[in-house]
């Protein structure tokens, strides 16, 4: 059977500041926020590249939804919160996840208004049970339209997301929920003892689900947790110093593990975000 998922939506970020992080992605995107929403005392940013999109996310004020951003917010702090897949049929996917025992919720209408242009955008969406996603959060979106893009703001800009990056304490297990449950392809399992790891590569549309054991670790009951997230560019050294020069701590470009991939890390501004630069290989 093949999966209802055609791709990764959105990822969703938490932070205590959302100007402060608004700028800060602004910045280190070299795009403009698209979408700006508020609404259950929560107000949102989102950043739309070319194959998904970056929520940012805080509390702005009472309610139920604030609620759990500020109890999230106070035991573990600002980063990666969730991961929502793109499904073209939500109530379809709803009964795929019954089935794998990944007790879903139930499906629900959602919309959203863009507070700068009083745009609609309109949306069907289920979960997994954080604990049957060995404590991932999932969330599968079918929308009715596309989010329109960020804007570029110099020529140095983030492209698209190249892959984000699920730690696991149980390779074997989470294998089992992306591969075989969740119907992802697996492109790779590689376990690399000069590095420490094992690997695992699962294609979403045109990016990837990295799932990553540390090989010194036993197979464990704890939680797995969005780690990183990896971002394209078209020319690494160009970025590298564009984000330099705007304040950001970011590494030397050097070869990534993938041939003839150039890399940099960015060590601050991303709400606690493990953050990678990457230019492709060229095709």
């Amino acid at each position: 059977m093949t999966t209802p998922i055609t791709g990764l939506d959105h990822v969703t970020v938490l932070t205590r500041d959302l100007a402060i992080a608004v700028d800060n992605y602004e910045a280190l995107f070299g795009r403009g926020a698209a979408w700006r929403a508020r609404g259950d005392g929560t107000e949102t940013a989102i950043f739309t590249v070319g194959n998904t999109s970056l929520e940012l996310l805080a509390a702005s004020g009472e309610g139920p939804a604030a609620a759990r951003v500020n109890e999230v917010l106070a035991q573990q702090g600002e980063g990666l919160a969730s991961a929502c897949f793109r499904v073209d049929d939500a109530e379809r996917m709803a009964r795929r996840l019954t089935r794998l025992q990944l007790q879903p919720e139930a499906v629900v209408e959602a919309s959203s208004s863009n507070l700068t242009d009083g745009a609609t955008l309109r949306w069907r969406r289920t979960r997994a049970a954080t604990t049957a996603a060995h404590g991932v959060k999932l969330f599968f979106m079918e929308r009715a339209a596309e989010r329109p893009l960020s804007p570029p703001s110099t020529p140095a800009h983030v492209t698209g997301l190249d892959h984000v990056v699920v730690s696991t304490g149980d390779a074997e297990r989470a294998a089992a929920l992306y591969g075989a449950r969740l119907g992802l392809d697996m492109r790779l399992d590689l376990a690399r003892q000069d590095w420490g790891v094992r690997l695992m590569f699962f294609r979403c549309d045109d990016l990837t689900v990295e799932v990553a054991q540390r090989l010194t670790e036993t197979a464990a009951e704890a939680a797995d947790r969005l780690m990183g997230l990896s971002w394209r560019i078209a020319d690494a050294h160009a970025a590298r110093e564009r984000l330099a020069a705007a304040g950001f701590d970011v590494s030397e470009v050097r070869q990534g593990r993938k041939p003839k991939t150039l890399i940099f890390t960015v060590r601050n501004r991303t709400c606690g975000v493990p953050t990678l630069m990457i230019q492709p290989p060229p095709t």
